[in-house]
C-alpha cells in the first residue's frame, strides 16, 4: 500500500525512508510548520528537502529515528534496529509482523553521527509498494540541528530523484510522506508516545 511509504522509507519515509498514509491530492503545504527547501542536483536529478522544529533535544530526536523502541514511539508498531554502518532498519505498519517478513521496509544505515545525522537507503520495500527498484536508487538524509531554545530543526532530504513517471510518482509520494513524518514526530514530543492499540 502506499500509506507505507511515508517516514517508513526508513519505515521516510521514508520514506524515512517515510510514515502514514499518502493522500492522492496532497501536499507538503498541508502541514503546518514543515519548510521545503528542495533543490536540483548539478546531474539534474532532483532532492525533496523538508525540514520541521521539534520540540526536544537533538540526542532524543537521533534516538526516536535510530532506536528501535524511538521508532515505535511515533512512526510504526514494529521495528528492529542494528545501528552500525551498513547495518538495517527493518520496520512495519503491520503491528503483527515479525523479523524477516517479506512485507517489512528496510533500510540500510549508510552513515551516521549520534545526536546530529543518519543516512540510509531502501533495500527492500512492501511487494505492493510501486517502483521499488527507482526507490532503491535514491537515498535518505536525516540532519538535525540544535535550536537555541533547546529544540532540534529536523531536515529530511531524499536525493537523487531522476528523471520520468515512476520517479515523479515516487517524488509526489514522498515530498507528502515527509512532511506527514515530520509532523509525526514533532507530535510525538508535544503530546507522548503514540498508542497503536488505538486506530
Amino acid at each position: 500500500m502506499i500509506r507505507q511509504a511515508g517516514l517508513a522509507f526508513l519505515g521516510a519515509a521514508l520514506a524515512l525512508l517515510g510514515a502514514g498514509p499518502a493522500a492522492a491530492e496532497g501536499s507538503w503545504r498541508d502541514f503546518a510548520g514543515v519548510s521545503n527547501t528542495a533543490y536540483v542536483e548539478p546531474n539534474g536529478d532532483r532532492a525533496i528537502q523538508l525540514s520541521i522544529d521539534v520540540p526536544a533535544p537533538p540526542q532524543a530526536v537521533f534516538d526516536a529515528f535510530a532506536t528501535a523502541e524511538g521508532f515505535k514511539s511515533w512512526a510504526v508498531p514494529f521495528a528492529q534496529i542494528d545501528l552500525r554502518v551498513g547495518g538495517m532498519i527493518e520496520s512495519s505498519y503491520n503491528p503483527a509482523a515479525k523479523p524477516g517478513d517479506r512485507d517489512n521496509i528496510k533500510n540500510q544505515i549508510l552513515a551516521y553521527l549520534p545526536g546530529r545525522l543518519l543516512v540510509i537507503r531502501n533495500v527492500q520495500a512492501p511487494t505492493d509498494f510501486p517502483d521499488p527498484e527507482l526507490f532503491a536508487k535514491t537515498v535518505t538524509i536525516i540532519a538535525l540541528a540544535p535550536l537555541d531554545d533547546g529544540a532540534t530543526r529536523v531536515t529530511i532530504t531524499h536525493a537523487g530523484y531522476g528523471p520520468g513517471e515512476g520517479f515523479d510518482r515516487l517524488y509526489k509520494m514522498f515530498e507528502w510522506g515527509d512532511a506527514y513524518s515530520l509532523t509525526g514526530l514533532r507530535q510525538r514530543f508535544v503530546s507522548g508516545p503514540k498508542d497503536w492499540s488505538k486506530p
